[in-house]
């Protein structure tokens, strides 16, 4: 059988919640440059903050837990490095519900990328827009200026296919030799969380992107003062891949009077409030820096964590397996990491 055969067999047994072994190339092995895996191993990024949001950042492998299904697990690998390769899907809302603040969010995603890709080889990309239907606007790339060049060209309207965009994220684009290792796989979504679209389900696309390693974070484009009946979606797609969602218009008034803004209907729709002071600006420019940054030292601060999976030879075997990671000694801090994983393939698509 060829290795490419054999690769492949691999992959079908494993499914894509854990990773068949790459071979090692024998008189090039060098320090850091290639890492030997195991059979059937899980990798788990893990994000650590305290209470107040500040990262912990100088933990050990030591340091961490990892329970399978309740059962702890031997830590194989363990890396903690600010210049970990990765991929990028910038997933951007061009319904009409960005309309309001889109030019603020079009600089803040333009300045996400220059930041996430700077132009090395390791660190790559790509573009998803999404309004009635997902496209798929610019391929794995290195350039960060081939996706901020549309970025700057892009206008909201129409409906919002979320769910098919992040979908398309997990099975549509360019892949990157060495994924999901190195680089790890990320989704950045820009937007409220609304879908009116899609024909995939939320439940199909976590299922998708637990599968594909893949970490989801959201920057909320829901304006103050709105009620968000999908403020839950972000959350779960966030909270149940390993990542988290920020909002940079929520506390715009928190330090104003009522007195000190206004509503005026403008061409984004009745509903837009136009601020009569200076600081309304200033809150808003603020709040979208420090998001951008929330979201850009989550990615660059975790920690990546790789086990073999030791579980109870008597368990019945199990579609899902749930994930709990502790760290010892330090009962308050927040720890961030995909809730488990599928340690099977997909079944034929006539079986399910």
């Amino acid at each position: 059988m060829t290795f490419r055969a054999q690769r492949t067999l691999a992959v079908l047994v494993c499914g894509l919640g854990c990773v068949p072994a790459v071979p090692q190339e024998q008189g090039k092995e060098t320090p850091n440059t290639r890492i030997q895996v195991q059979v059937n191993e899980v990798i788990l990024p893990v994000t650590v903050t305290d209470d107040k949001g500040r990262f912990v950042s100088n933990l050990e492998a030591k340091d961490f837990r990892v329970l399978d299904e309740g059962r702890p697990q031997r830590i194989r690998f363990f890396s903690h490095n600010s210049k970990q390769p990765i991929v990028v899907g910038f997933l951007l809302d061009m319904s009409n519900n960005t309309k309001q603040h889109w030019k603020r969010f079009q600089d803040a995603v333009m300045e996400m990328v220059w930041n996430l890709l700077p132009g090395e080889p390791r660190y790559s990309g790509y573009l998803i827009s999404y309004n009635s239907e997902a496209e798929l606007v610019v391929n794995t790339t290195t350039d960060s200026d081939k996706i901020t060049d549309q970025v700057r060209n892009m206008k909201p309207g129409g409906g919002a296919a979320l769910y098919d965009a992040i979908y398309m994220a997990c099975t549509r684009r360019e892949l990157v030799k060495g994924e999901p290792f190195e680089p790890r796989r990320v989704i950045v979504v820009v937007g409220d969380g609304h879908d009116s679209a899609s024909k995939k389900t939320l439940n199909e696309v976590i299922e998708i992107a637990q599968r594909n390693l893949v970490t989801i974070y959201g920057m909320s484009t829901m304006a103050y003062g709105f009620d968000n009946p999908d403020r839950g979606v972000l959350e779960r797609l966030a909270s149940e891949t390993g990542g988290r969602v920020v909002y940079p218009l929520n506390t715009l008034y928190r330090d104003l009077s009522a007195n000190t803004y206004f509503a005026q209907p403008s061409d984004e729709g009745s509903y837009a409030y136009k601020v009569g002071t200076g600081g309304y600006e200033a809150e808003i420019s603020s709040n979208i820096i420090r998001s951008v940054g929330a979201i850009n030292g989550d990615i660059d601060t975790q920690y990546v964590l790789r086990y073999v999976p030791d579980v109870d030879p008597e368990a019945k075997p199990r579609v899902f397996h749930n994930i709990k990671v502790e760290i010892n000694n330090l009962p308050n801090v927040i720890i961030r990491a995909r809730t488990g994983y599928y340690p099977n393939a997909l079944p034929p698509a006539a079986d399910r």
